[in-house]
């Protein structure tokens, strides 16, 4: 299991901690909520299962994984349109339902874990496509995911994770 603990004094600034490591992780710009719901730029709190692994063979390696690991193409997208009945899941572009691409120009979702949040099933509106994601090189924040250098995300994966737990700021 990996732990994100929200810094105190920063929305966005987090420490992941994946066995003896700990690693500088960014979250949501408005921090992290207990109450999620679609577009409020906050990662949300509590235990989610790791569900499966996404990255762009045509720029990165294949990472070593304990989940499902599955190369990208450029009609791959993620729904995040609470009217769609493909709410908060994988699909193929094009699509009429707001989307997220994932085959994306800048770097960030080179390599992408799925957080198992709102899925099972997913509730319309409660928020949709939360990753653990490649950082910006500006370090900027997400819209509610956790993101990590390549490096730690690849050490996060190689080292079995199949679950995080998003905490309170402490």
């Amino acid at each position: 299991m990996i732990h994100v603990w929200p810094t105190v004094n920063s929305n966005m600034d987090a420490q992941l901690h994946c066995r003896h490591k700990s690693m500088s992780a960014i979250i949501g710009k408005n921090g992290v909520t207990h109450h999620k719901h679609e577009g409020d730029l906050a990662t949300p709190l509590g235990t989610f299962p790791l569900r499966q692994v996404f990255y762009r063979a045509d720029r990165i390696i294949k990472p070593q994984a304990a989940l499902p690991v599955i190369p990208l193409n450029p009609q791959d997208g993620w729904c995040d349109d609470p009217s769609s009945s493909s709410y908060n899941q994988h699909i193929q572009l094009p699509s009429s339902f707001r989307h997220e691409i994932l085959w994306r120009e800048d770097a960030v979702y080179d390599l992408i874990v799925v957080i198992g949040y709102n899925d099972c099933p997913a509730e319309p509106g409660k928020g949709s496509a939360i990753f653990m994601h490649l950082q910006r090189p500006n370090k900027t924040p997400t819209e509610g995911c956790v993101a990590l250098t390549e490096a730690d995300l690849r050490f996060v994966l190689a080292a079995g994770a199949t679950e995080i737990t998003i905490h309170q700021p402490r």
